[in-house]
């Protein structure tokens, strides 16, 4: 996970980058299970958690420079030094989208 301050007037620009070049670069790393961006557009906050296989798998990441490779895509857009901490995850439920629901049964 990685916690961002980014200036208020970037955020879209930076959503935007994140859709068009980090989640692609993302998909060719070994190990790598899914993405979720999450923002504060008011504060500039925002929260990017990557999901992996594994913590070896996503502590290659940053030994093969993947990771520093996509904060520099960003630098010109921080307002504070990003902070990067990592989690085991306990708990995931993801609940289908509202368009992929199947009908329900009366």
């Amino acid at each position: 996970m990685t916690i961002m301050m980014i200036y208020p007037d970037r955020i879209d620009e930076a959503i935007a980058l994140y859709k068009k070049s980090v989640i692609p670069a993302a998909k060719k790393q070994k190990g790598f299970r899914g993405v979720c961006l999450l923002t504060d557009i008011p504060s500039g906050k925002g929260i990017a958690v990557t999901f992996w296989n594994s913590k070896k798998d996503a502590e290659a990441n940053e030994e093969n420079l993947y990771y520093q490779e996509q904060l520099a895509k960003f630098l010109d857009m921080f307002s504070g030094p990003p902070i990067k901490e990592g989690y085991d995850v306990a708990v995931h439920l993801m609940e289908q989208e509202a368009g992929r629901r199947s009908p329900k049964k009366k």
